[in-house]
């Protein structure tokens, strides 16, 4: 299997090569040549392989068909590391609870920092070390989260060999729980950069020194961030162990929904659907900051600047540029990397925005990919956790709850729907305690985190100072 860019650059890569480097040289995304394809008969044994042998040696079987330059029994072999019942809490790794109606919500964040960024984080951290170590390298990882990407991150690089993290996050946007996780770690090769702006302000920071060739390479760059294919990878396998878990044959379609904020947790719903997973909908739930909704509803997408993001109460949502919108887009357009370069890098340097809505292939995105969106406001979120717990004793986080307001509006008769869950609600408490007057379910391991000492660098929104940091403290 090799990789090209969004971009253009066709120089095919092998699945190690990117894993370490992030962004392509072009500034394009990493995706395969082409996507493998799943028969009738393969997704019959993979029924068999997750009921009998479980999630890890079902992530063995997708992750295999797309990394050709790691020995089969090493990859088993970090599978079987990363997806335990010790690591999340329950050997179903990925439980699916009904709600009401052929509506499921699937557990996705019971891994270390309660949030479904470890689904990936985890393997990721263990495909770095074996990598690194394979190389007798190091790599210094800069990453950017809106809220869980760092803490599952960090949580998954500490104490690895050969790794260090800077990680960048929006200071003052992220809950107090969410900060206490990321900035109460002391560990020596965890670094956390409060940057005054918004996530897109860190996003572009990270996206600006992987531009710089020179400097990626001298101080050997690379990333967690969604951008990185191998990530994203780790999260198809979910989608499969959805389907898998509610469907009984191979001719029943499901539809997923997803809170999206950066496009990534969606894009790999869309992988596994290219792949051949019967999917009747990819359903896209934004919360106030609705750039994707209103690009599926209209065919055009418009960035918004840092004034214009607003600060909401499912903050990990708050973005307004999706860089895995890429990967979609390059396809949408027929996988033309001269036409996505000029979306991406000339039309939206230009004028923050693109418009397709005039486009053949946007008309009948619908039919060809299934996608379809909504949108979810803080009212939204209070009413549907109120309702949820009211009526299911389930109580669920702000973001999973714009996720289930969007899937109601997206029902089909006969078609189960699978809401992502996205962290458990101790995550956001002060939205829950306005939703229903107590404070939620907190792990025995988390009691306090919020009065631990703190171990975080403020900077301005400037790459130079971040550029600074990495050079003194590697040197």
């Amino acid at each position: 299997m090799h990789y090209i860019s969004t971009r253009g650059d066709a120089t095919p890569r092998k699945f190690c090569e990117i894993l370490l480097e992030g962004l392509a040289p072009d500034g394009g995304l990493y995706l395969p040549v082409q996507y493998p394809q799943v028969d009738n008969t393969t997704l019959t044994r993979w029924r068999k392989v997750y009921h009998e042998q479980g999630y890890a040696e079902l992530a063995f079987e997708i992750l295999s068909l797309y990394i050709d330059d790691i020995p089969a029994d090493d990859l088993r072999a970090l599978c079987r590391k990363t997806y335990t019942a010790q690591v999340f809490g329950t050997g179903e790794i990925v439980p699916l609870r009904h709600v009401e109606n052929g509506v499921y919500l699937e557990a996705l964040s019971n891994g270390p920092t309660l949030a479904f960024k470890d689904m990936a984080m985890q393997l990721l951290g263990n495909l770095f070390e074996y990598e690194l170590a394979r190389r007798g390298e190091e790599l210094n990882i800069l990453g950017a989260t809106s809220g869980d990407t760092g803490s599952a991150a960090e949580y998954a690089m500490r104490g690895k060999k050969g790794v260090r993290v800077f990680m960048t996050s929006p200071a003052g946007r992220m809950s107090p729980f969410q900060q206490a996780q990321m900035f109460s770690l002391q560990d020596a090769n965890i670094i956390n950069i409060a940057v005054e702006g918004v996530f897109d302000d860190c996003q572009d920071i990270v996206k600006a020194v992987s531009n710089d060739l020179d400097f990626k390479r001298k101080y050997k760059i690379g990333t967690v961030n969604s951008i990185n294919w191998a990530r994203l990878l780790a999260q198809v396998v979910y989608y499969f162990a959805g389907y898998i878990q509610a469907t009984e044959t191979n001719d029943q379609k499901v539809s997923f929904t997803v809170p999206s904020g950066n496009f990534g947790n969606v894009c790999a719903g869309h992988v596994a659907r290219m792949m051949g997973l019967p999917v009747a909908q990819l359903v896209v739930a934004t919360n106030e900051n609705d750039v994707l909704d209103e690009f599926f509803r209209t065919g055009v997408y418009r960035v918004r600047g840092s004034a214009d993001t607003h600060e909401t109460s499912s903050p990990s949502m708050d973005i307004s540029k999706a860089s895995n919108f890429e990967r979609f887009v390059f396809d949408l357009v027929g996988r033309d990397g001269a036409r996505t370069k000029d979306l991406f890098s000339t039309q939206l340097s230009a004028t923050g925005s693109f418009d397709l809505s005039a486009d053949p292939a946007f008309k009948d995105a619908a039919a060809r990919y299934g996608f379809a969106s909504g949108k979810s406001t803080h009212a939204d979120r209070l009413a549907t956790i109120r309702d949820t717990a009211d009526r299911h004793g389930m109580v669920i986080d702000t973001h999973t709850a714009d996720g289930l307001k969007v899937a109601l509006e997206h029902l089909q008769i006969g078609t189960p729907m699978i809401v992502l869950e996205t962290a458990l609600p101790i995550k956001f408490a002060a939205t829950i305690v306005e939703a229903l007057g107590r404070e939620p379910e907190r792990p025995a391991q988390f009691e306090g985190i919020e009065a631990l000492p703190k171990r975080v660098l403020n900077l301005p929104a400037d790459v130079t100072l971040v550029k600074a940091l990495i050079e003194k403290t590697c040197s």
